[in-house]
């Protein structure tokens, strides 16, 4: 699979409802997972996939998801990558704070599957 039939099958997982089953699909044993900011729970940088399906299992059960959109893939001149836009509605089990989350991740891709995911944030 190419990196854009990748990402086109991410983006409608996750418009499904369906994200941890695109973590099953698509993503290599070796995946690295590098969110823009760490805590506790999850550090900044996760190695392994057990280790990147438990960050997602941990995230989907510590939230209450609203509404997801997923947008994309953009792709570019690299053929081993695409950027997929979210835009997260969510509260927090632990506190009731309900927000709006903006974040792009950047996929990169080898041998028809995922082996980098990279969050950043909307900040300010």
């Amino acid at each position: 699979m190419s990196a854009t039939q990748i990402g086109t099958q991410l983006v409608s997982l996750c418009n499904d409802g369906k994200s941890l089953e695109a973590v099953d699909q698509l993503y290599a044993k070796d995946v690295v997972s590098i969110e823009g900011q760490g805590s506790d729970e999850i550090p900044a940088r996760m190695e392994g996939f057990d280790a990147v399906r438990g960050k997602s299992v941990w995230w989907l059960g510590a939230h209450d998801v609203h509404t997801m959109k997923a947008t994309g893939p953009f792709c570019g001149h690299r053929e081993d990558q695409f950027v997929v836009h979210f835009e997260i509605d969510v509260t927090t089990k632990e506190t009731g704070e309900r927000s709006q989350m903006s974040e792009v991740g950047i996929y990169t891709t080898a041998n028809g599957k995922v082996v980098q995911e990279e969050f950043l944030y909307q900040m300010g």
